[in-house]
């Protein structure tokens, strides 16, 4: 959520920001400062009538001991009353109505981002060199059916299209590749968090998610009482929520987590001929970073999340390049993200395996997640930061194809060996322990 204070002062400005995302919010804008307005007038006019309530009942003994006609002064306090309660729901509905406009509002991007969608986004470094085959390549879905590593038809036979199931040696390589980013994550210092898959709507709409985006999640409804809950399409929606509606100790900033989920989203595997398999889906697995920050500190937090996603990256020896995202192609909770792409050679060029995000004080805001800063004892809002470290369903695809040899064998990357116990390349005859 936007800084109403922000929105009054810098109107330009952020109108500006907003068409730089390809979104004109100027009619939201002037109907959000309208509404708060109104909003804070209304309150004021609230507050003195009830100021005068609390002034006439308190005359009210003394009238009675003098003897003194009290029915004009019920009278006036059931006037009061009555005005009180209508002013109050009429204030519900302004409230209602600012609070959707406010949450609806996109973060501001940074202003060092270019205006535009993903045709703007800026390449800004490269490492390695893009793969290159002596001999004919195969997809990764035959690679990984000759294998035996996954079962793509029992996949959708259980749960429908756009599931996949791990087995055998493809359970124990993706376990790995999990154990490798795990491992790393602990060794860097961050504080291991396992989160409940299920999460309340609140979680949504503190990372940002809701209400906009409430149609994309996969809802469950509790059968023996109201409450609704919606499998996280992303640990950060349960990670931005952990210190809701607290206040922090400075001295306990910065807080690193990371978590490892499944992945649950509605979005339908494309149909495209270069993106089947498990590219796209409906559930994957994600080791998630997220930090909560002071302001000042948030900068360096966003350097140290993409290196250490670069790292990950580097580690399975992969060719990648590291991409400023546009401002219209930055999700609508965050002011900046740098995306992290590999090429999957069957898909000729270049896919996203982790982004990772600053979401300045946006999600903060939505959450009331604040810090008391020690030189003034005033709490102020934290800044939150996510990123991928990393999703697996397109590490694992890039994995193998990169990885293949001429005989349809696959090379494990030597970061992955100990968790393999030793093995160096996988065949049909690959042992499962």
């Amino acid at each position: 959520m936007l800084d109403i204070k922000r929105i009054k002062e810098e109107t330009a400005y952020v109108k500006e920001r907003m068409i730089a995302r390809g979104k004109d919010c100027s009619a939201e804008i002037d109907r959000i400062l309208e509404l708060d307005a109104r909003r804070r007038a209304m309150i004021a006019e609230t507050e003195s009538l009830k100021a005068e309530q609390n002034r006439v009942s308190k005359t009210i003994p003394a009238m009675k001991k003098a003897g003194e006609d009290t029915a004009p002064v019920f009278a006036r306090m059931k006037e009061l009353s009555d005005k009180v309660k209508e002013d109050d729901e009429k204030l519900k509905e302004v409230e209602a109505e600012y609070n959707t406009l406010m949450l609806g509002l996109p973060n501001l991007a940074d202003p060092d981002l270019a205006a535009g969608g993903k045709e703007n986004n800026e390449p800004i470094r490269y490492f390695g060199e893009p793969h290159k085959f002596d001999f004919a390549p195969k997809h990764h879905v035959d690679l990984c059916t000759d294998l035996g590593l996954i079962d793509y038809d029992r996949g959708v036979k259980l749960a429908g299209s756009g599931y996949w199931m791990y087995k055998g040696m493809g359970a124990r390589l993706e376990w790995a590749l999990l154990n490798y980013f795990i491992d790393t994550h602990i060794a860097d210092g961050y504080e291991f968090i396992l989160p409940p898959h299920m999460l309340e709507y609140q979680c949504g709409v503190t990372a940002g998610q809701f209400p906009k985006f409430a149609d994309e999640v996969y809802k469950i409804e509790n059968p023996t009482d109201d409450r609704t809950h919606y499998m996280l399409p992303t640990a950060e929606a349960a990670l931005a929520s952990i210190y809701r509606g607290e206040i922090l100790a400075e001295s306990d900033l910065p807080k690193k987590l990371f978590s490892y989920t499944p992945c649950f989203r509605r979005e339908a595997g494309s149909y495209r001929s270069d993106e089947r398999g498990m590219v796209r889906g409906h559930q994957f697995n994600k080791v998630e970073m997220f930090q909560f920050t002071r302001p000042e500190d948030s900068d360096a937090a966003f350097e140290e999340l993409v290196t250490k996603a670069e790292n990950l990256v580097k580690g399975l020896g992969f060719h990648f390049r590291t991409v400023k995202l546009a401002a219209g192609d930055c999700s609508a909770s965050m002011a900046r993200t740098y995306d992290i792409e590999i090429q999957i050679p069957s898909m000729n060029g270049y896919k996203e395996v982790s982004s990772v995000s600053n979401a300045r004080d946006y999600q903060a805001r939505r959450g009331m997640i604040r810090f008391k800063r020690e030189a003034t004892g005033k709490p102020e809002f934290v800044h939150t930061l996510n990123g991928s470290g990393l999703a697996t369903s397109r590490i694992f695809p890039a994995m193998v194809e990169q990885n293949q040899r001429a005989d349809g064998s696959v090379v494990v990357p030597e970061v992955l060996r100990k968790y393999l116990g030793g093995i160096e390349v996988i065949t049909k005859n690959t042992w499962v322990d």
